[in-house]
């Protein structure tokens, strides 16, 4: 029977992983470090990947920002299999359909914020749209409306990361991938910025958060995928 390439699907998921395993050489040996992961995150989605040092959330974050690709399985990202193109297409499929947020912010300390939210589109952007009223909105929604000439040295660390939040938004992503994105703030501010995902899932859009901290995940997530060993051991929905 004839099949159909996986990059050829229509799929209704954001991200699907099928049976992905990633291995990296080191000398002679072969390390294992994903082994036969599964999961799929919807569109609207907000969910937390979490596990102890060592599991592989790193390097599922990497495959599933396309800034790798597995040793064998599938990561497809919007119905097209990562495996199945070419680097120029995949810098132009993350830069696209992936806003990142990191925990140190990432922000270029010689730009001003509006100038931060802007930087993704000078590779890639959207047709039609302009870029600069784009970052301001984007700057009013954070509520940095008065912060969008500051420079990163300017501005607290909850402003660095609203400003990121504002970055990984403007080219209007699929997905938002957030890396342990309170790490570096008090317990005030990293509430104000779990709210601001929340309000921004609220709004339909999907979020995965790389994360150490239950309660956060179980707090603000729908769903909460545990990695150890590099398998997925448990799936867990929370309760909001």
């Amino acid at each position: 029977m004839e099949t159909t390439q996986s990059s050829d699907i229509e799929d209704p998921a954001v991200v699907r992983a099928d049976n992905v395993c990633r291995d990296y050489q080191v000398g002679e040996m072969t390390i294992p470090v994903l082994k036969n992961v599964n999961m799929v995150v919807k569109k609207g989605e907000f969910v937390a990947i979490m596990g102890p040092s060592g599991s592989g959330k790193s390097t599922l974050m990497n495959l599933i920002g396309c800034l790798d690709r597995p040793t064998c399985g599938a990561v497809l990202l919007m119905g097209k299999d990562v495996n199945s193109i070419s680097d120029n297409e995949l810098a132009k499929l993350r830069g696209l359909e992936i806003g990142f947020v990191f925990q140190s912010f990432n922000l270029v300390p010689r730009l001003t914020a509006l100038e931060n939210v802007e930087l993704p589109t000078y590779a890639n952007s959207r047709p039609g749209v302009d870029n600069r009223k784009y970052a301001k909105e984007l700057l009013e929604l954070v509520g940095l409306e008065d912060r969008m000439n500051y420079r990163p040295t300017e501005l607290s660390g909850g402003q660095s990361q609203r400003v990121a939040v504002a970055r990984a938004l403007i080219n209007d992503p699929s997905l938002i991938l957030a890396d342990e994105p309170t790490g570096n703030l008090d317990s005030k501010t990293g509430k104000e910025i779990m709210e601001l995902f929340t309000d921004l899932n609220n709004k339909g859009r999907t979020i995965i958060m790389i994360t150490h901290d239950p309660n956060l995940a179980k707090k603000y997530a729908d769903r909460v995928v545990y990695l150890k060993d590099g398998y997925v051991e448990d799936r867990t929905n929370t309760a909001n």
